[in-house]
């Protein structure tokens, strides 16, 4: 047990930056799997916390593990289609918690099923549990047509 906490508890913050660096790809890979209608990868980063927030390119903020899955599992019902990439990254890495930064750009689908460009600047939350780090926040900026999306679908 010794050697596995001397493996854990002395990692570089090198080693913790690649680590942020590969929820962040974890999360990347879940949201563009949540655009062809499955929310479960998405799911599997975050943190199932109280505390966690979601502040998404449809507006609003959504607090808490419950309503952020299922603000996800709404996102996914709309089966956007397309897919975003992080660019521009900037990562912060601190003893349990660390921020990414970066612009979101790719494509998506509208309501009438239009092809539209994406290029959103976003802000990602990490915190370490149990050893992992799990998303405890998102933030991006609003997208129109995501935004009347949204109103409209809620609206049927």
């Amino acid at each position: 047990m010794t050697a596995a906490c001397f493996a854990t508890c002395s990692r570089s913050s090198a080693d913790e930056t690649k680590a942020v660096e590969r929820a962040t790809a974890q999360f990347y890979a879940g949201l563009n799997t949540m655009f062809t209608g499955d929310a479960g990868p998405i799911q599997e980063i975050w943190s199932h916390a109280d505390d966690v927030t979601y502040m998404g390119p449809g507006g609003g903020i959504t607090l808490g593990w419950n309503d952020v899955r299922q603000a996800w599992e709404s996102q996914a019902a709309l089966k956007l289609g397309g897919q975003v990439k992080p660019y521009e990254m900037r990562v912060t890495v601190g003893n349990d918690l660390a921020f990414t930064q970066c612009i979101e750009r790719g494509s998506n689908l509208d309501a009438d099923g239009r092809t539209v460009q994406v290029s959103i600047r976003a802000t990602n939350l990490f915190r370490k549990e149990n050893g992992e780090w799990k998303m405890i926040g998102h933030h991006t900026d609003l997208l129109p047509f995501l935004e009347q999306q949204t109103v409209t679908k809620s609206a049927e």
